[in-house]
This record gives C-alpha cells, structure tokens and sequence, in this order.
C-alpha cells in the first residue's frame, strides 16, 4: 500500500471540501472560520428599505412631484422632459445615498437594520470606486419590471453561489455577509 496515491490528498493542511469551495468560482475571496454570507431574502428586504427611505425623502422634498419618474402618460407626451428630470434627480439621489453611505459606513442604512456589511473579496474596506461601480448597478431596481426580472435573477445567483455573491458583487468584487460574523480584522471599518 506504500506505492498506493490516495485519492484524497490533503494540500496546505485543508480538508477537501474547503479546497473545492475555495477553487470553484474561479477562486474567490475564502470566507474566513464563522463568517455568515448574507442571503438573497435579507438582501433584498435590506434593498427595499433603501429605496422606500430616499423615495420618500424625495416625495416630501419635492411635493410629490418626484412620482412623475414613474408617469408613463407624461413620458409619452410633449413634456416627457418633466418626467426625464425627476427620474434624473431619483436616480442620482439613490447613487449618491448609496455611495455616501457605502464610503462613510460600508453599508447602506437598510443593510445596517438587517445586520449585513459589505466588504471586498479578500476582506478589506471597499474602494471609492468600488462603491461607485457598486451604487451604479443598484440603479437598475429602480426601473419597474427591470426590477423585478433583474430581482429574480440576482436571488437566483445569490442561492447558487458559494460565495452568495450577486452579479453586481463579482463585478465589483464584493461579499455581502452579517456584519457581526466577521472577523475583527474585516469589520473594524464598518459603523
């Protein structure tokens, strides 16, 4: 049996089953000892949060006229510019709320209800860019039914993943995880 390779070869000291999650998906960041990955339900309620927060800050600012974005007569009529400039102020209201809260307390204020942090693959604090290209994918929730296939789709991935990365996390390299769960090391940056 001495001249007999196993077929189970333990390298770098990890089980088999850490050495095919941290290989699948094109090997990233390996979620350290404890760490919960957020799901795709606590994410998305988190993402309804966010929205109803600035939508009805807007509606307040600016007397309910920000709810002409979503006016489908007045977008097919001569003052369709009207409807243009609200959905123009909504989506960069929610950019800049979600880059603001991104950088200033890595995560948004619906994430923090629900616990969640958002930190780059490999643990760290995201980048400003990364909050930029992150906050600028979020948008697309904010066109009706493109939210709701894109939704679909994104918590399908979510489930699907080792990683529960979304498509908007593995563009940005990003995991969304319970902020609590980190290591200190991963969650000093986050308030």
């Amino acid at each position: 049996m001495s001249d007999h390779d196993s077929p189970i070869s333990l390298q770098g000291g990890m089980n088999p089953a850490k050495q095919i999650l941290s290989a699948e998906e094109g090997g990233h960041w390996p979620v350290p000892e404890g760490t919960i990955l957020a799901s795709g339900v606590r994410r998305s309620a988190a993402l309804s949060v966010d929205v109803v927060i600035v939508t009805t800050i807007l509606m307040v600012a600016s007397k309910w006229q920000i709810m002409n974005a979503w006016n489908v007569t007045l977008w097919a009529s001569a003052d369709f510019h009207y409807a243009a400039a609200m959905a123009f102020i909504l989506f960069v209201s929610h950019w800049l709320y979600w880059r603001w809260t991104g950088l200033r307390h890595s995560r948004s204020i619906g994430q923090r209800m629900f616990g969640l942090a958002v930190i780059a693959e490999d643990g760290s604090a995201m980048t400003s860019q990364m909050w930029d290209q992150r906050a600028l994918r979020k948008l697309i929730f904010l066109i009706p039914i493109a939210n709701i296939v894109v939704g679909i789709m994104e918590v399908r991935r979510v489930f699907s993943r080792h990683t529960h990365q979304s498509n908007i996390d593995l563009h940005v390299g990003s995991i969304v995880a319970h902020a609590d769960s980190l290591p200190p090391a991963s969650r000093r940056h986050i308030k």
